[in-house]
């Protein structure tokens, strides 16, 4: 199928063709006609797979196909993201492709000005895509109206939840027009997905062109059996001895991604941190750094694991492994994108051995490991979290006897003793 067979308009053919897209995905070729057709969508793919433009591009043309509001816009289309990051690319894909219609988009999220957003929210804007803390802030502000929106569109939905924005969705739900389109957008599937579903989507239908919680076939993985202490020197041959000059990797903390990051520079690596500390002009500098090539390695927290599209990206390493299976799923999807090949490497600790049980469990199978890692041998077991022994630091026990007191000071306490019971 073509492009051409999706009843898109003139203008949007145009913007498609200009990008050098000919063939819709799987995802796209499903997604279309159902929301053109004005069905609430269930949609569940792969990352990389082309899911913004699944909903991109109908919405533009369902917009497109109505008459112009008059001044100031009403917000038409509501896009609900979990991160900045997210909500910057899903505004840029409708920017992208509705350059040649006379509908306006426009983005609002936390970390830079308010008063900007408010500035260009008053002029009007078809399509809104947005993260729910800035939302409600500006809805409480009564700033942003939504009440007339028409296509509401859940994107990400079991990152949203993970992130704990159940009651901001049920705020933004509640505020909107009964009378809408609804499509939500999901890498993975959870009971918690489907009661949410359930909850909002009128009738829907059912997308799914990849097996739930799966990776793309393209992707390579591995496991790295290794030691906490040699983690980080395997980390720099790898990027030195295979000359990768692109590399996303992921911890689990802040400090973390500081700390790796410092420690790959003074191995010669080009390197830059990403986390929800930084400034927003500190993330897109270290995002424009990592596509353009002048970083080699750009170390993230999971706020990278959404919303990251960089063309062809070769490699990704867990330094640490996620905490929730699931992640594991988006963080390795930020290569293998759009039917390309690339590589997916875990670096594991004993300590860590439970956490790849639960994500081998979740993809129903086990990923090869390295025998041979260059370091001492470790074995990984699956089961169980390792049991932490009590800290002792700084703790007496209860029934350690005190050390007897001097003379002197047994002398002086009885002295005050006295003086407190003799009368003046």
């Amino acid at each position: 199928m073509s492009f051409d067979q999706l009843n898109l308009s003139p203008p949007l053919l145009q913007a498609i063709n200009e990008l050098g897209y000919t063939q819709p995905t799987p995802v796209q070729e499903q997604a279309i006609p159902v929301v053109l057709a004005g069905k609430d969508i269930l949609a569940g793919a792969q990352t990389g797979t082309g899911k913004t433009a699944g909903f991109a591009l109908p919405i533009l043309e369902l917009l497109y196909r109505q008459p112009l509001p008059k001044k100031p816009r009403p917000i038409r289309a509501l896009i609900l993201t979990p991160t900045r990051e997210l909500a910057s690319q899903v505004h840029e894909s409708f920017t992208l492709y509705g350059k040649h219609l006379p509908i306006f988009a426009d983005v609002i999220f936390g970390g830079v000005s308010i008063n900007m957003q408010i500035k260009r929210l008053h002029r009007g804007t078809d399509i809104l895509v947005a993260t729910p803390g800035r939302l409600l802030d500006l809805m409480q502000q009564k700033k942003v109206d939504i009440s007339q929106v028409q296509y509401f569109v859940l994107d990400e939905a079991d990152r949203m939840l993970d992130m704990g924005f159940i009651r901001d969705i049920r705020k933004v739900i509640a505020a909107l027009s009964k009378q809408r389109q609804n499509l939500l957008f999901s890498a993975t599937y959870s009971q918690e997905i489907k009661t949410l579903s359930a909850q909002i989507l009128n009738n829907p239908v059912d997308v799914a062109v990849a097996k739930q919680n799966s990776t793309a076939d393209k992707i390579t993985q591995s496991i790295y059996p290794i030691k906490q202490e040699n983690k980080r020197e395997l980390l720099s041959w790898l990027i030195g001895n295979g000359n990768w000059q692109q590399v996303l990797v992921f911890v689990r903390t802040k400090h973390g991604a500081d700390r790796l990051c410092k420690q790959l520079m003074k191995d010669g690596i080009r390197c830059a941190a990403l986390h929800g500390n930084k400034s927003q002009n500190a993330r897109n500098r270290a995002l424009r750094d990592f596509k353009d090539n002048s970083i080699t390695a750009l170390v993230a927290t999971d706020i990278a694991a959404r919303g990251l599209d960089i063309d062809q990206l070769p490699h990704v390493v867990n330094f640490d492994l996620p905490q929730v299976a699931e992640d594991y799923v988006h963080r390795i999807g930020r290569t293998g994108r759009a039917g390309a090949e690339g590589e997916a490497i875990s670096l594991v600790t004993p300590e860590e051995g439970h956490l790849l049980g639960a994500i081998e469990n979740l993809l129903k199978k086990q990923l090869p490991r390295v025998a041979d890692t260059g370091y001492e041998a470790v074995e990984l077991h699956l089961k169980k979290p390792p049991k932490v022994k009590p800290s002792t630091h700084n703790n007496k026990p209860s029934n350690k006897r005190r050390r007897p007191r001097s003379n002197k000071q047994n002398v002086k306490t009885a002295n005050r003793q006295i003086q407190k019971r003799t009368p003046k």
